[in-house]
């Protein structure tokens, strides 16, 4: 049977991890996601491979349809093949199908809806770990950090909120920032909330306890 001693240095030889292994987080701490940040001036959506296309070519219905963007960005009509269509504006993409299509009709005149808003894989945001829905998000204008938990269902009962992190890059450089979704999903802390930006990961962590 473990003696009253051998106990007591158990239990302070636990107490000195503890202590250096929050020390040494402490150390390492992240610089704070910010408030604010530069937002993108002059946003258009890019289409992107698993987006649907409405394509409507006036005064010509027959030739009109919704068309998935293949996974290699590109799409096929029935007078235009293998056409790029990811990574163009809407309007973009509009202007090179007429281009296309004056061979066959005159002065074609063409909309393109983007219908599923899935987006290129550059302005996807991430949302991996303890979420309650982990998953693949698309940037929308002045997105926050709010609005991805909302878009989640938030955080697990066993998610360690305020060590979580949003990992971006900034001038081709990755920074890790902290974010603190425990103050903001669970006390209500607005404060927390901070903006997001295309291309973001957030990283949720598991509780150690």
């Amino acid at each position: 049977m473990e003696s009253y001693s051998s106990r007591v240095i158990h239990l302070l030889v636990l107490l000195t991890l503890l202590t250096l292994a929050l020390g040494g987080c402490a150390g390492n701490a992240l610089k704070p996601a910010p408030k604010s940040v530069k937002q993108i001036s002059d946003y258009h959506y890019i289409i992107g491979p698993g987006d649907n296309v409405n394509i409507v070519i006036w005064h010509n219905p027959e030739l009109s349809e919704i068309i998935p963007v293949r996974p290699d960005g590109k799409i096929s009509t029935p007078l235009v093949n293998d056409m790029q269509a990811a990574g163009k504006t809407p309007s973009a993409l509009a202007r090179d199908l007429e281009h296309s299509l004056a061979k066959y009709i005159q002065d074609p005149v063409v909309t393109v809806i983007v219908m599923g808003f899935v987006g290129p894989y550059s302005q996807q945001i991430r949302v991996i770990g303890q979420a309650t829905k982990p998953q693949t998000l698309q940037y929308r204008e002045n997105m926050s950090v709010m609005d991805v938990m909302i878009a989640v269902g938030g955080i697990t009962d066993f998610a360690a909120g305020n060590r979580s992190k949003i990992i971006r890059k900034v001038n081709g450089k990755e920074e890790q920032l902290s974010v603190r979704l425990q103050d903001l999903m669970r006390d209500g802390n607005i404060s927390a909330n901070v903006p997001m930006l295309p291309g973001d990961i957030l990283i949720i962590p598991e509780s150690y306890f």
